[in-house]
């Protein structure tokens, strides 16, 4: 069963208006099941979350870029790190990063399983400590992985500074002095490439199972949020 069967759900665009999210209706379903099944470029793996437009306008590799998060509302600019990376390499990546924010995290698991193109829920948890985290979120590796309606961030307010693995599967870093992740993520071997553009840059399509939603509310259990949706 393919992507079509399976799980393709919503076109999602980016927040600008001239990239709407309109091309993949143009395709034959053989032609766009044929896209889908694409999750290799080069030596770059795809997770089975997302998938670039059909025209390739941004076409998915490795690599890194510094970025910044503008605070309008305190005026403030913050430090950010953007990766993509491949399959095989991106829990053990995420693990790496987040073991520098400390012995008890805070988490937050943002889900858009039920929600239209724009809408997500975000649901949080204070007080982890970071072995019972790692252990929990292994166990549930496939879903944050290959799942394009899961995201997580962990996050320690006493640095401040967060790593996220949003939906797109990119590993997102905040915060002040960054350089232990930057480091990391070197390590990684994932090069660094202030120019390269990221999935999210141009139209591109999510996708999740009926499973994924099943291990979501598992794993909302398993973090002590099932109270909450």
């Amino acid at each position: 069963m393919g992507f079509l069967k399976n799980f393709f759900t919503n076109v999602y665009a980016t927040d600008a208006p001239t990239r709407p999210a309109s091309g993949f209706g143009q395709l034959s379903n053989d032609e766009l099941e044929a896209h889908l099944g694409v999750t290799r470029y080069g030596e770059f793996e795809l997770s089975d979350a997302v998938r670039p437009s059909y025209n390739l306008e941004v076409v998915p590799s490795a690599g890194f870029r510094h970025d910044t998060y503008r605070d309008e509302e305190n005026r403030a600019e913050v430090p950010v790190l953007m990766a993509a990376v491949t399959r095989d390499r991106m829990m053990d990546a995420f693990m790496s990063l987040i073991e520098q924010l400390g012995d008890t995290v805070d988490v937050v698991l943002e889900t858009s399983h039920g929600h239209d193109s724009q809408g997500h829920t975000d649901l949080y948890r204070e007080h982890i400590d970071m072995p019972i985290l790692q252990s929990t979120l292994w166990d549930f590796e496939e879903l944050l992985v290959n799942d394009g309606c899961t995201g997580i961030a962990i996050l320690n307010p006493g640095l401040p500074q967060e790593v996220q693995l949003d939906e797109h599967k990119l590993l997102i870093v905040y915060g002040k002095d960054l350089r232990r992740y930057e480091n990391i993520i070197v390590d990684c071997r994932i090069p660094c490439r202030e120019d390269m553009r990221f999935i999210t840059e141009a139209e591109h399509v999510h996708s999740t199972r009926e499973k994924y939603v099943e291990q979501f509310e598992e794993l909302k259990m398993r973090l002590g949020m099932d109270g909450y949706r």
